[in-house]
């Protein structure tokens, strides 16, 4: 344990996120995703929510300066509609970083977005469509 640490925020977490340099990202995927198959590094945290685990990670780690800065999937083609997990995650990042939003990404742009990032985290996750990707930012100096 850890003074001021997210308690979600295991060692491998941890390590993960320090490791992950400006404008790396990091993938917070639902139970039903195929993270083994496309991770490049797999965090497990299968005992968590999605949602807890995405706050956690944007308890200490900034979203880059882009305006897009968090990705979820579209769903079945159409990019205005939002699942309610969509809407809490979209809540999580507003509270931690208030000028961002979230961007859908349809299809298969979401998937490949996920192959291509540093690390994917698999939740235990059960709605449909919790899956999140954050592109980190820089901290600045005090």
């Amino acid at each position: 344990m850890l003074k001021g640490i997210d308690p979600v925020l295991g060692p491998d977490l941890i390590m993960t996120l320090r490791a992950m340099g400006h404008g790396d990202e990091i993938a917070v995927v639902d139970g039903n995703y195929p993270a083994v198959a496309h991770a490049r590094r797999l965090v497990r945290m299968d005992g968590h929510d999605a949602t807890r685990v995405v706050d956690a990670i944007l308890s200490v780690m900034p979203l880059d300066d882009d305006q897009a800065a968090a990705f979820r999937p579209g769903i079945r083609g159409d990019e205005a509609a939002v699942e309610p997990i969509m809407a809490d995650f979209a809540a999580i990042v507003r509270r931690h970083e208030p000028a961002k939003s979230v961007t859908p990404l349809m299809g298969q742009a979401f998937y490949d977005r996920v192959r291509a990032a540093y690390a994917v985290v698999a939740t235990g996750e059960r709605r449909l469509y919790g899956n999140l990707v954050l592109r980190k930012g820089v901290v600045r100096p005090a």
